[in-house]
C-alpha cells in the first residue's frame, strides 16, 4: 500500500519527517517495504483489509501519535438523503453473494483529471485515465472501498441486476480479453447481458469514454469467498478484487459513493441527478467482544493501565463501555479480523508497545504432550541422512502437470480444482520432480557435487503417503580408502541400506525395468517383508536433458515409503551383537554368469545353499571385456564365514564353497573362474 505523506496529512497531522512516520507505524506492526521520497510503501497483511487505504493508515497513525483524525470531505451518508426527485436506476439483488449494492446517476463531462488528483494517483501507483474513472480509483485508495462507473446510456433497461452468470456467458472485460463465465461467478448485469464481473473488473461494453454524458456510479459489498473464487477461476487479479476477497467494509458503500459524488462536483466534472439507491437487504450486525483485565494481562504478559486501553481502542474506532471486570467493545464493520478478546489484546499490545512487555518465561501448568511417533521418526531419518553427507531440500507440493506425469506411473495424478497457476496444477505423485529440479538448479550454477534429500507427502488417487526421496550427482570426493570416482548405482543403494539398517528393516532389491523415469539395467525395486516400498536408479537422460543439462550429466535417485519402512522395521529395543571372539575365513569367487542376471538372484542362491556359518555376501567387482564371452559378465563376490563358538577349519569352509558353486551352476549355469584366498581377517 503506497501512502503519500501529503495525502495522509489531510486526515491526521503526522510529522513532516517521512522517516519518523514510517518508523512509528513499523513499531505498531506495519512492515515498511520502501520509502520513495515522501511515499511510504507498506506491506499490509491479508487479515488487515481496513489498512489498504489512506484512511485506514491514518486511523493507525492517529492512534500511534495520539492525534485527532479528520474524516474525508463528503464521505458521509448525507449523500443518500438527496431529494426524492430526479433519475433513479432500479436495482435488484438476486444472489446472496452480494450483501449490499448502492448506485447513483450523475451527469458528467469526461475529460483529463486535474493535475493534483492525477499526481496523487501516480504517487499511489495508479495510472490516471479520465476524471470519472480516476475519481473511482481515488476513492478506493482514500477510503479503501472499490467502486465502478458505467456509461448509463449503454445499459439496457436501464437497470442493474446482480445475479450469477449463465453457463458459457461471454464478457469482454476492460483489459480487452473475452472471458467465458460460468454459473459459479457473480456478475453485474443490465436487462439483457452481463456488464461486469462482480468485485473483479468491469466490462468493455459499458466503459466510460469521452462520449459519455451520464454515468452510473456503483459501490457494493460482495462476499469475500465469491470474489476470491471468481478471481482465481478467471486468473484475474485487480486492485478491487484484492480488497473484496480480503473483506471489504459492508458499511462503506454509501459513504464511498457520497465521497465520489462530492469529488465530481468539487472538480467540476458534473453533478448528481438523483438520490443514492442503497439496497441493503440484510444489514450485518457484529456481536460485541468482551475484554477482561485479567485476560488482557495474562495474554499480553503485563498490566496495561485502563486509560491506555480505552485510549487505544477508542482511537481505533471501537466503541467502548465499561464492565465490572473490564470492557465491552462494539466492533466496527471494517475490522473483519476482530472476533474475540485475543484480537483486542493484540490491538492494545501493538499500540501500547510490545517492547514494554517484560521478558519472562511462561508458567507451565501441564506436562507437555509427547510428540507424535512420526515426528521422532522424521528427526531420526533426517539426522541420519545429514550425517551421511546429504542436505535437506524443501520443494513445492503443487507442481506442473507435465513434470508430475513423468513420475506418476500407473497410479495417475491428483489435479487441483482451482490452481493458482499452471505450474501448480497437480499434487506431486513423487518427491523426485522437485528434487530433480533442485539438483539441476545447483548443477547449472556450478555446484556439480549435489546430494539432496526430502521427506514429505506424495499423493495419488488412492490417498496420501509419506515418502523419503534422495538424489545424487557428481563425485564421491576424496576418501582415506582411495575409493573415489563418480556417483553410481551403489551410492544410492547404500543410502537405502543405511535407512533400512537404522530402522531394523530387512531390505530386498529386485530388478526394475518397467519404471519409465529410470534407466533399465541401472535401477531396482526396494521391498520390505514382501511389500514394495520404493526404487533406486539412474534418472532417465531424457528427463535430465529436458531441464537443460547435457546428455553426459548423470543423476541417480531413490525413493522409499517411510510408513512401510518403519512398519517393516523392528520395534522396541534392537539387539546389538557383541564383537566376534573367533576369526573369520574369507573366500572370493569369480563367476561367469549371464549379463542379464540380477546380482540379487546370485546372492539369494548363495544364501539358500550356504552353511549357517556364512555371515556376509558382498559383490565387489563386475567385469565385461577381454576374456569374458559375449553376453556374459564376470561377477566377483566375497563370502565371509564365521562360527560364534569356535574357529572354523579350511575343510569346513571348502565344503560350503563346493555346495555353493554347485548350486550356482545348477540354477544359473554359472562357471567358476577361480577361487582365491585373501588375507584372513
Amino acid at each position: 500500500m503506497r501512502v503519500p505523506l501529503s495525502w495522509l496529512r489531510e486526515f491526521v497531522d503526522v510529522p513532516d519527517d517521512v522517516e519518523t512516520v514510517a518508523r512509528t507505524l513499523a513499531e505498531c506492526g506495519f512492515a515498511v517495504e520502501e520509502i520513495d521520497g515522501e511515499v511510504i510503501d507498506f506491506e499490509v497483511t491479508a487479515n488487515r483489509p481496513d489498512c489498504m487505504s489512506i484512511h485506514g493508515i491514518a486511523r493507525e497513525a492517529a492512534a500511534a501519535f495520539r492525534l485527532p483524525r479528520r474524516p474525508a470531505a463528503g464521505a458521509d451518508t448525507a449523500g443518500s438523503k438527496r431529494e426524492a426527485g430526479g433519475a433513479r436506476l432500479p436495482v435488484s439483488i438476486g444472489d446472496a453473494g452480494c450483501g449490499r449494492y448502492a448506485v447513483a446517476l450523475a451527469d458528467v463531462n469526461v475529460a483529463p483529471s486535474p493535475d493534483g488528483l492525477a499526481k496523487r494517483l501516480l504517487a499511489a501507483g495508479i495510472r490516471p485515465i479520465n476524471n470519472i474513472v480516476d475519481i473511482t480509483n481515488y476513492v478506493m485508495i482514500e477510503l479503501g472501498h472499490p467502486m465502478h462507473a458505467f456509461d448509463a446510456a449503454r445499459l439496457t433497461g436501464p437497470e442493474i441486476r446482480v445475479r450469477r452468470a449463465r453457463p458459457g456467458e461471454m464478457l469482454k472485460t476492460l483489459d480487452g480479453q473475452d472471458r467465458t463465465l460460468d454459473e459459479t461467478m457473480l456478475v453485474i448485469a443490465d436487462r439483457d447481458r452481463a456488464v461486469a464481473v462482480a468485485g473483479v473488473m468491469g466490462g468493455a461494453a459499458s466503459e466510460v469514454s469521452s462520449a459519455t454524458g451520464q454515468v452510473a456510479l456503483e459501490s457494493a459489498w460482495f462476499l469475500p469467498a465469491s470474489v476470491r473464487a471468481t478471481s482465481r477461476r478467471l486468473g484475474l487479479k485487480t486492485e478491487a478484487s484484492m480488497r473484496f476477497e480480503r473483506g471489504a467494509d459492508p458499511g462503506a458503500p454509501a459513504r464511498a459513493l457520497a465521497r465520489a459524488l462530492a469529488l465530481i462536483e468539487q472538480i467540476g466534472a458534473g453533478r448528481a441527478v438523483g438520490p443514492i439507491v442503497d439496497v441493503f437487504p440484510r444489514p450485518i450486525e457484529r456481536a460485541p467482544v468482551t475484554l477482561d483485565r485479567t485476560r488482557l494481562a495474562g495474554l499480553l504478559g503485563t498490566e496495561v493501565p485502563d486509560a491506555d486501553v480505552e485510549r487505544i481502542l477508542t482511537a481505533l474506532e471501537f466503541k467502548m463501555s465499561k464492565t465490572p471486570t473490564g470492557w465491552q467493545a462494539a466492533v466496527p464493520s471494517f475490522r473483519v479480523d476482530v472476533a474475540r478478546d485475543a484480537d483486542l489484546v493484540e490491538e492494545v499490545g501493538r499500540h501500547y508497545g510490545f517492547d514494554r512487555v517484560p521478558a519472562t518465561f511462561p508458567e507451565l501448568r501441564t506436562v507437555p504432550q509427547p510428540s507424535a511417533p512420526g515426528v521422532a521418526r522424521g528427526r531420526m531419518l533426517r539426522r541420519l541422512l545429514c550425517g551421511a553427507g546429504l542436505q535437506e531440500a524443501v520443494t513445492f507440493t503443487f507442481i506442473d502437470e507435465a513434470a508430475a506425469g513423468a513420475f506418476a506411473g500407473a497410479g495417475g495424478l491428483v489435479p487441483m480444482r482451482n490452481p493458482l497457476t499452471e505450474k501448480f496444477a497437480v499434487l506431486r505423485p513423487s518427491l523426485l520432480p522437485g528434487l530433480l529440479d533442485s539438483a539441476v538448479h545447483n548443477v547449472r550454477r556450478g555446484t556439480h557435487d549435489v546430494r539432496l534429500f526430502e521427506m514429505g507427502a506424495v499423493f495419488s488417487p488412492k490417498g496420501e503417503r509419506t515418502r523419503l526421496g534422495w538424489m545424487m550427482t557428481g563425485t564421491r570426493g576424496a576418501h582415506w580408502s582411495g575409493t573415489g570416482g563418480a556417483i553410481d548405482f551403489s551410492d544410492v543403494k547404500g543410502i537405502a541400506e543405511l535407512l533400512a539398517a537404522a530402522t531394523g528393516a530387512v531390505l530386498d532389491v529386485s530388478r526394475a525395468d518397467d519404471l519409465p523415469w529410470v534407466v533399465p539395467g541401472r535401477s531396482a525395486r526396494l521391498t520390505f517383508d514382501g511389500g514394495e516400498a520404493g526404487w533406486i536408479g539412474q534418472i532417465a537422460p531424457g528427463l535430465v536433458q529436458s531441464r537443460g543439462l547435457d546428455a553426459g550429466d548423470v543423476i541417480f535417485g531413490g525413493e522409499l515409503d517411510v510408513d512401510l519402512l518403519t512398519a517393516a522395521g523392528t520395534t522396541g529395543v534392537r539387539p546389538i551383537d557383541p564383537l566376534p571372539r573367533h576369526p573369520a575365513i574369507v573366500r572370493d569367487l569369480s563367476l561367469i554368469v549371464d549379463d542379464r542376471l540380477p546380482a540379487a538372484d546370485v546372492r539369494g542362491t548363495i544364501r539358500a545353499h550356504a552353511p549357517a556359518t556364512l555371515v556376509s555376501v558382498r559383490e565387489f567387482d563386475r567385469y565385461q571385456g577381454k576374456g569374458v564371452p559375449e553376453g556374459q559378465v564376470s561377477l566377483s563376490v566375497r563370502l565371509t564365514f564365521r562360527d560364534p563358538d569356535r574357529t572354523l577349519t579350511d575343510a569346513e569352509v571348502q565344503h560350503g564353497i563346493e555346495a555353493i558353486v554347485a548350486a550356482l551352476a545348477r540354477e544359473h549355469r554359472a562357471q567358476l573362474r577361480g577361487a582365491t584366498s585373501p588375507p584372513q581377517e
